[in-house]
């Protein structure tokens, strides 16, 4: 029976323990909400207390990293202003064309292409005008247009008429260029020096040494100044030579369509030449047979006289 009692009221302790669990966990739970709260009260009571001060140190940090931000996007755009601003390497090119067009009016198309050329900055050089055999007018200008302007000023005046031949050309002289920039640049140091040795030089013959060895720089200094004036002409002016032809219409129709008229008119052209050629062999060698005919006579009239000689000597002695 005790044993019973003791069970049943161990039972019940537990039962009640279990039961006060619960409790328990709410109260610490609560109890923990509570102290959590006033931590969190206290943190921001500190903060506002030490919110000027706080606040002024977070804007200055703040400034000074959106100062070294924008020091740095500066520094990058400097940086990428002068990667795209930093020049290439100059070409240096001579361009060359030579057109034959052909037109209906030679004056009136080349007054149009010295047009042209004086609007796009370039000048009209060499001119020279004839007529052909059937009266038909020629006329071979050479023209200066900027390089820049060359492409442009050359299509204008291939489609001035009707194009008949053209030569265009290119040449790379950056080599050349850069080549005669240094010799000058080295050619007027020497020269320099050989000025700065004459006002050090006492003398007689040192000075004429030295003369004579200034002389000979200055004038390869000469030579290169030339030389690159040349260059800087050819690179900066294209030259175009343009010649105009006049044919008629009509004539560019038939030739394009040859009937018995051409046909006629070629044979007769064609003996006409034979004829010439004839001419010109028979004048060509008529004095050497001139000279072989007289030869020849003057041979008969000896060989004739001999044999008469010889006849009368023979008939002499029948008749003593």
């Amino acid at each position: 029976m005790q044993t019973r009692d003791s069970d049943t009221t161990r039972y019940r302790s537990r039962s009640r323990s279990l039961r006060l669990l619960p409790a328990l966990l709410l109260a610490g739970a609560l109890a923990l909400t509570g102290c959590s709260a006033g931590d969190g009260d206290s943190g921001a009571g500190s903060d506002k207390a030490a919110g000027p001060g706080t606040e002024e140190a977070g804007s200055g940090a703040a400034g000074f990293d959106r100062g070294a931000a924008s020091q740095a996007d500066g520094a990058k755009g400097s940086g990428g202003g002068r990667a795209s601003a930093a020049p290439g390497p100059v070409v240096h090119v001579v361009h060359t064309a030579s057109l034959t067009v052909r037109v209906k009016d030679v004056p009136k198309s080349l007054a149009a292409a010295r047009t042209a050329v004086e609007d796009a900055g370039g000048v009209v050089g060499e001119e020279t005008t004839d007529r052909d055999s059937e009266g038909h007018e020629r006329s071979r200008v050479v023209l200066r247009v900027p390089a820049a302007e060359y492409e442009e000023v050359l299509a204008e005046l291939e489609g001035s008429g009707r194009l008949v031949d053209r030569k265009a050309s290119a040449e790379d002289v950056t080599e050349q260029v850069v080549d005669v920039e240094s010799r000058i640049t080295s050619q007027r140091a020497s020269v320099a020096r050989i000025r700065e040795l004459m006002d050090r030089a006492s003398k007689l013959s040192d000075v004429v040494t030295l003369e004579g060895e200034l002389s000979t720089r200055q004038a390869d200094l000469e030579s290169l100044l030339a030389r690159q004036a040349s260059l800087k002409d050819r690179t900066s002016l294209a030259t175009i030579t343009l010649s105009l032809s006049e044919t008629p219409v009509k004539q560019a129709q038939e030739d394009d369509e040859p009937g018995f008229a051409d046909a006629l008119g070629g044979g007769w052209d064609a003996f006409a030449t034979m004829f010439r050629w004839i001419a010109l062999a028979v004048g060509a060698v008529l004095p050497f047979l001139v000279g072989a005919a007289l030869l020849l006579f003057l041979w008969m009239r000896f060989l004739r006289g001999r044999t008469s000689r010889g006849g009368v000597a023979g008939s002499a002695p029948e008749g003593d």
